[in-house]
């Protein structure tokens, strides 16, 4: 059977070439898969099984060229990239990745909290500019700080176990309330966490009852000098009341691994893949990346060796079970 992969780094390629699928036809592009994405009339016939990634576009458009697809096989968690409806009515079978880099994404997480509270941002920027003053990168200790985790899920136990060991304290508002919480944490109500935190981090999926889960009141109600910590979705957050919050000195730093595309200027320029809800938002977001107490990154918190080599091996053995009639990892 052929399998077509988009979005591949160089590091894929090699990890498929050594394991040697040899029961699958091969074929690797760089580009991702859209409506302008040039195929040949012999991809169009022979591609049974699509493998991409989130920063491919899959609507009806794209995929009724294809005309023997069986499966689509996503290389994340996400699959909203894909016309699921689409699917349905032409019978293809749609995988996911059933996880998302957890430890990854916690450790990333501690990084984050540690750059911040350590200054490490501004000592890099004036290690660079050879100018060097001690004095501006007096830091926190995380020992007997509050971290207050919204959403624990794996990621959220993750880095409450994480902290824990740091010995801090920590609570946690969530809609699961499982026993073994309670052995590193508190769970609290989600006021209570907001008023009581000494960092806050997102840990949890977007949805419409989650959008803009911190939002003005609910900056209001933290401490002074809180640092918000996000690598789920830019969503949860409104981001003018974060940045008003920053400029006040309400919130004292914040690390934000949320942004799905590459970040154009201050013109706005196109950007690929945009996931921000508004144009008003990217203008907040552009103005926060020139805030020297404000770390944003790509969504790169999952973007390890280790999990990039376990979603090919999971993605290539679904594959081969849906083939099967086994539903591994099967969204429809």
């Amino acid at each position: 059977m052929k399998v077509l992969f988009y979005d591949l780094r160089d590091s894929e390629k090699n990890f498929l070439n050594s394991h040697k699928y040899m029961d699958f036809s091969i074929k690797y592009c760089d580009e991702s898969l859209n409506e302008k994405t040039q195929i040949s009339d012999i991809d169009r016939e022979e591609t049974s099984i699509l493998c991409v990634y989130r920063s491919s576009i899959l609507n009806s458009k794209v995929l009724e060229k294809f005309k023997n697809l069986r499966i689509i096989a996503t290389r994340s968690f996400g699959f909203n990239h894909i016309d699921l409806e689409y699917c349905t009515n032409h019978n293809i079978i749609v995988i996911h990745t059933d996880q998302y880099g957890e430890e990854a994404v916690a450790e990333y997480a501690l990084g984050l909290i540690l750059a911040l509270t350590r200054n490490i941002k501004p000592a890099l920027f004036d290690i660079h500019n050879k100018v060097v003053d001690p004095k501006k990168y007096e830091g926190q200790l995380l020992m007997q700080k509050t971290i207050g985790i919204i959403g624990c899920g794996k990621v959220g136990i993750k880095l409450g176990k994480i902290a824990d060991f740091f010995g801090m304290k920590v609570l946690v508002s969530s809609y699961k309330e499982e026993p073994k919480f309670d052995k590193f944490c508190n769970i609290v109500p989600f006021d209570k966490l907001l008023s009581n935190s000494d960092i806050i981090a997102l840990h949890m999926p977007f949805t419409t009852s989650t959008y803009q889960i911190l939002g003005k009141d609910e900056f209001e109600k933290m401490k002074k000098g809180v640092y918000i910590i996000n690598t789920s979705c830019v969503d949860l957050i409104d981001t003018e009341a974060l940045y008003n919050g920053l400029k006040s000195g309400k919130v004292r730093g914040a690390g934000l691994d949320i942004l799905d595309s590459d970040f154009g200027d201050k013109d706005a320029k196109k950007l690929k893949n945009e996931t921000m809800s508004s144009k008003e938002n990217h203008k907040i977001t552009s103005k926060l990346i020139d805030l020297p107490n404000v770390i944003i990154t790509p969504h790169i918190a999952y973007n390890t060796e280790e999990y990039i080599e376990y979603v090919l091996e999971t993605t290539m053995n679904s594959i081969r079970d849906n083939i099967k009639g086994i539903c591994t990892n099967r969204v429809v």
